[in-house]
């Protein structure tokens, strides 16, 4: 009967979850991660195949190592395609479920239905959680905590029943939570919490050697493919004393959020000028008090200290110390480890008073449900994430690269351009917002000459090319400008530099072509026609070009080849057959 009781209660728990959450079904991909691990991945976007799978297996693409995510994506591929509805569908169904089982796990463990339920909605309706749910890209932290909650519920039971064939579940299910990603790295540790409360069963050690083992060959698998991607920032880019500094700040910034979750950002930005002194000290401070009060109080109120271990312990590999990435904190950090949290605060509250308890709950989740439909709007597409994520931080200069990059794609380029020039005041070696802000100036330059708006298309070009100096286009536009001003000796040189960064460019042979036959340089001009002919035999201009060359310099015989191989191109060229009746007439 209990039993009967305990899974109604998780389907309504599921439900409850599902039903908030179900709005982001509406929204689409963003350009943030989405197409490098679905939109634009074809390793995932083919579907299910042997050759993907063997992919997923060996690949340490986007400096991560997590096969059965990239399978899950692809199977999502297989079934729904590139709509985003199915794709967001999964990992909300996931997201339910989890809610599910940390409600089974807890009420399994404790035997409190109530408490359990409450801690499993917190959970589940969590504004934090948005991002792990909303984001597609972050299908690895619901596929991964599915199997690190059924190693939780199978551990369980072998605590209480023993059997190899129940540790060996155990250890096959963490192994695959960690196949879909390495957070659970930290599970044989949460262990031995678990084993003196609520399982109060005593710390057991050995026992957890084997899973230890499998646990550290994830996390090597995690650094080779961290290090791979060149995602691990250096001891140069970011100090020892700063990541500490920053991870005792980012422990107590958690907390905050967890209680107060307003203001959430998809990227919160490192401080620029580093953390203060006090405040770094003053979190010390608190983690410090918060620990040795759990600890003092751990014979009458054990599960303080138990979520408080649960917190920290899980929290530890994404808390900075090994940065990957350039954030200082992600909410979809604290998927797991709010858990902790979660379960300290609803047992301490609800033990003591549980019928005001009750109430404030209620209030409490309903306030997280309306929060959390908040969230999944800025969700919605690349734009309103990016724009609110501007609006609730600062200085944040990877928001504003995004944003220009989403801007460009829906054709607002001087808007996208306006969002590259910010990234750079903010962070002006940043080496992604100067490849954007480059190409957007580009863009934009080829759009201004095109309306023959020359001059302030060559500054466009200029600006760009001090960002990304080694663009042969970019220098051949300058030095097409430069011709038409008759700057001939600046323009020769800007499509020899063009042509010195890639001698196949086929436009920059014809430019400095047409510039050394302004300048009476028919020599020179007739070798970069030919250069432009070898680059691109089917070039109608580059055959053409040659061929007025050759008569000029009398060589009517190669001039009327050229012509004919020019109107082998284009046949309906009135130039080319007047210049090869010409030739014929000499």
């Amino acid at each position: 009967m209990r039993r009967a009781s305990s899974i109604l209660w998780a389907i309504a728990i599921g439900a409850i979850v599902l039903v908030v959450f179900l709005p982001t079904v509406r929204n689409g991909f963003t350009g943030y991660d989405d197409p490098e691990y679905v939109t634009a991945n074809p390793h995932v976007n083919t579907g299910l195949s042997w050759e993907n799978a063997r992919w997923a297996l060996t690949a340490a693409h986007s400096s991560n190592w997590h096969p059965l995510t990239w399978l899950s994506h692809a199977l999502d591929c297989t079934l729904f395609e590139l709509a985003p509805a199915g794709h967001h569908g999964t990992s909300l169904v996931l997201h339910a479920i989890n809610a599910a089982l940390v409600f089974l796990w807890l009420a399994g463990a404790t035997g409190r239905l109530g408490l359990s339920a409450c801690v499993a909605l917190v959970f589940g309706l969590h504004p934090l959680h948005v991002e792990s749910v909303a984001w597609v890209s972050e299908r690895k932290d619901v596929l991964s905590t599915l199997f690190w909650l059924l190693a939780l519920i199978a551990y369980t039971a072998y605590a209480r029943k023993g059997g190899m064939a129940r540790y060996c579940l155990v250890a096959a299910l963490l192994a695959a939570g960690l196949l879909a990603k390495q957070m659970p790295v930290t599970m044989p540790m949460l262990l031995l919490v678990l084993d003196w409360w609520p399982l109060e069963r005593g710390v057991r050690l050995v026992e957890k050697l084997p899973l230890l083992a499998i646990s550290a060959m994830a996390a090597a698998a995690a650094i080779w493919a961290q290090r791979m991607g060149g995602a691990v920032s250096t001891l140069e880019q970011l100090p020892l004393g700063l990541r500490l500094e920053n991870a005792a700040v980012s422990y107590v910034r958690y907390l905050g959020k967890m209680a107060w979750p307003v203001d959430l950002a998809v990227f919160y930005p490192m401080p620029p000028h580093g953390i203060p002194v006090w405040q770094a000290a003053a979190s010390v401070a608190a983690i410090a008090a918060i620990s040795a009060g759990a600890f003092a109080v751990r014979r009458r109120h054990p599960w303080l200290l138990a979520g408080w271990c649960w917190y920290v312990i899980t929290l530890a590999p994404v808390i900075g110390i090994v940065q990957v990435g350039m954030q200082a904190m992600a909410d979809r950090y604290t998927y797991v480890p709010m858990i902790g949290i979660a379960m300290a605060v609803v047992w301490e509250v609800g033990d003591r008073w549980p019928r005001p308890a009750a109430v404030v709950g209620v209030a409490a989740l309903a306030a997280m449900a309306v929060l959390s439909w908040r969230q999944i709007a800025v969700w919605q597409d690349g734009v309103s994430l990016f724009t609110h994520a501007i609006a609730v931080t600062t200085d944040n200069f990877v928001a504003h690269d995004n944003l220009g990059v989403e801007l460009d794609r829906r054709g607002r380029a001087d808007e996208a351009l306006e969002q590259y020039r910010e990234t750079l005041r903010i962070k002006p070696g940043d080496r992604n917002g100067e490849a954007n802000y480059a190409q957007a100036s580009f863009a934009k330059g080829e759009r201004l000459y095109s309306a023959r708006h020359a001059a302030e298309a060559l500054a466009m070009f200029r600006e760009g090319l001090r960002y990304r100096p080694r663009n042969a286009m970019a220098h051949s536009y300058v030095g097409l400008i430069l011709t038409e001003q008759n700057q001939l000796g600046a323009a020769a040189a800007e499509f020899r530099r063009a042509i010195e960064i890639d001698p196949r460019l086929t436009r920059a042979h014809l430019g400095l072509g047409a510039a050394m036959a302004r300048a009476g340089d028919a020599a020179g001009a007739r070798r970069s026609f030919q250069d432009a002919v070898r680059s691109d035999p089917g070039n109608f201009e580059a055959r053409f070009d040659l061929a007025v060359v050759d008569e000029a310099t009398g060589r009517l015989r190669e001039a009327q080849e050229s012509y004919d191989a020019a109107l082998g191109i284009k046949p309906d060229s009135i130039e080319a057959k007047e210049g090869r009746a010409r030739v014929a007439g000499k």
